[in-house]
């Protein structure tokens, strides 16, 4: 392949990391993917080839399903898990696939690996991409060197891997990862139909829709989507299967007695710590639960400080929508739970961890009256007291974001899906 095109398939896969988004996450975000200081980042490097790289060479893999020939669910987190496994059911031939080193939660020895041992021997190809990189992108290249390091090979394992295993179709709920990218762009270059169900909201900075089907949760999606550049194959509008048996037990209660505060992986500790010694000083006779973002793996063991008032929420083993049924109000930043709580009617409201200002109303929420904003802890306090025993019906509010909110599909977009799916398949 010549180099060129090379680059340009690799532009596509990072395309994330060359946004300003990514190069504004906060300090503490940006350094656990890509450390600021050029040692650290070189040591990620050599860390990863000798830990990664050259170990599994050495370690067997076994899977427990033979992938030949089948339609692979391919996942890369615990939630991707969760929002496609009810193709389980209706697709017998469909199973679980991930990345070798993946972590899936609880989920890990139910997902089928596909191997990273050969990778190590497309390294070679990592200085030229950076240069073809370079001059396409400038000096955030440089910056992410480790970034680019870690992507180099994985569209060359994915078309190994493909040609290996022939799928008769790749199923995605993610669709800017290095990895799913990679694998992506591989299919499409062998013919192999792709599709994607969207498992989370999305913004503006993410890559073009470039499956042959996507099925989005609503009307938002389309519009961010199409700011994001052309897109080709088919759109449907079909809201979000994974919330299908929890929209039918809306929150119908009128006064607010728990309050979820979730953190997402860019909010900073100690304005959670200030919020959440303010809200129980104020509201004594309130439950608060803490839950942060699955993949935030800092210590939060400070929540045990504010006693039996202040609950935490496991998010690596128990589900959102599990957590949100026992919440009346929730509290977060730039996270798409906003999103799921009014599909709930549950009261939600936007209020920063940090001081990012390109990071803000991420999702639009606010912009779009999805949810109400509070700037400070006082305007928390008193958005909690105003709507403390008079909590409105907000749940009307998401049918922007979710097609099939107030119609007779409400609670069914999986079976949507899986016509639409099985539609597409006959026809392939």
């Amino acid at each position: 392949m010549r180099s060129k095109k090379l680059v340009q398939i690799y532009a596509n896969i990072l395309h994330l990391r060359f946004t300003d988004v990514f190069a504004s996450l906060p300090p503490h975000t940006l350094n656990a993917i890509s450390p600021a200081n050029f040692w650290k980042r070189l040591g990620q490097v050599l860390l990863y080839t000798g830990g990664r790289l050259v170990l599994n060479l050495f370690l067997p893999l076994r899977n427990p399903e033979d992938i030949r020939g089948k339609i692979w669910l391919y996942v890369v987190s615990k939630n991707n898990y969760d929002s496609l496994f009810f193709l389980k059911e209706k697709l017998p031939e469909a199973l679980f696939v991930a990345g070798q080193n993946k972590q899936i939660g609880i989920y890990n020895a139910e997902v089928n690996r596909l191997s990273t041992r050969f990778k190590i021997f497309y390294l070679y190809k990592f200085l030229s991409l950076w240069w073809g990189l370079y001059q396409l992108k400038g000096k955030l290249v440089n910056r992410f060197f480790d970034l680019i390091f870690v992507a180099t090979g994985y569209y060359e394992l994915s078309l190994r891997h493909l040609k290996k295993y022939r799928p008769t179709a790749i199923i995605f709920a993610n669709d800017h990862n290095t990895d799913p990218r990679a694998l992506l762009l591989a299919a499409k270059s062998l013919g192999i139909p792709t599709i994607y169900i969207q498992h989370a909201s999305v913004s503006t900075s993410f890559p073009p829709l470039q499956f042959d089907l996507s099925l989005l949760e609503g009307q938002d999606a389309l519009d961010k989507y199409r700011q994001c550049g052309p897109i080709t194959g088919e759109v449907k509008l079909i809201g979000m299967p994974k919330a299908d048996e929890y929209v039918k037990q809306k929150n119908q209660g009128t006064i607010i007695q728990r309050v979820g505060i979730c953190a997402n992986t860019i909010d900073e500790l100690e304005p959670i710590q200030e919020l959440v010694k303010a809200l129980i000083k104020e509201f004594p006779k309130m439950k608060f639960t803490f839950r942060p973002h699955p993949g935030d793996k800092r210590d939060f063991s400070f929540i045990q400080d504010f006693g039996n008032q202040v609950e935490f929420s496991d998010s690596k083993t128990e589900s959102a929508f599990a957590f949100l049924q026992q919440q009346d109000a929730l509290i977060a930043a730039d996270s798409s739970i906003h999103l799921e709580a009014t599909m709930l009617n549950i009261l939600s409201l936007y209020y920063r961890f940090n001081d990012n200002s390109i990071i803000d109303d991420y999702y639009g929420y606010v912009k779009q009256r999805l949810i109400q904003r509070a700037n400070n802890i006082a305007a928390v306090i008193d958005f909690i007291r105003t709507y403390e025993f008079n909590r409105p019906l907000v749940y009307e509010r998401a049918q922007y974001y979710n097609a099939v909110m107030g119609t007779t599909y409400e609670g069914r977009s999986h079976e949507l899906a899986i016509n639409y799916i099985q539609t597409f398949l006959s026809q392939r």
